[in-house]
């Protein structure tokens, strides 16, 4: 969904009493990592809300070779899953101006990551927001890199 349709959408919620959870990546290679992931974010809440990069930023990420799924795609199958109940794509460096709007309650971010090494802009907007910031660990062995790794051993 559009950025406009997702705040009206989130009015809706906030307005219910609802709590919004939110997660952004790229998403390439959607694999079962991925699902148990989003899955258990959902878990934190009563929706949840997917940012994924565009194509341009993930190139900027990833590499010249990423991503391998298109954008359009990528959302399609992140919107299939029953624990997503919205995706948007974007195209900035970050989701800090994403998440001063849409105001999440719980904001979830992958074990790789922690308090200090997630974007410490979007650290403050989230905090200043009410946000509370979970971290999922991550199954091991199951990441789009692996898969690329196996795929390139043929």
């Amino acid at each position: 969904m559009s950025l406009e349709k997702a705040l009206q959408w989130r009015g809706r919620l906030r307005k219910a009493g609802l709590k919004l959870v939110v997660t952004n990546g790229c998403f390439d290679l959607l694999h079962r990592g991925h699902a148990e992931y989003l899955s258990r974010s959902r878990a934190f809440g009563d929706a949840l809300l997917v940012f994924i990069n565009s194509d341009s930023s993930v190139r900027k990420v990833k590499g010249k070779n990423r991503p391998i799924v298109n954008e359009r795609d990528r959302a399609f199958l992140l919107a299939s899953l029953s624990c997503v109940d919205a995706v948007v794509i974007f195209g900035t460096s970050n989701c800090v101006g994403l998440f001063s709007k849409i105001k999440p309650d719980i904001y979830v971010k992958g074990g790789d990551y922690d308090i200090n090494s997630i974007v410490q802009e979007e650290r403050i907007v989230l905090e200043a927001a009410g946000s509370e910031i979970k971290f999922i660990k991550f199954v091991p062995g199951l990441s789009t890199t692996d898969i690329l790794r196996k795929i390139s051993k043929g």
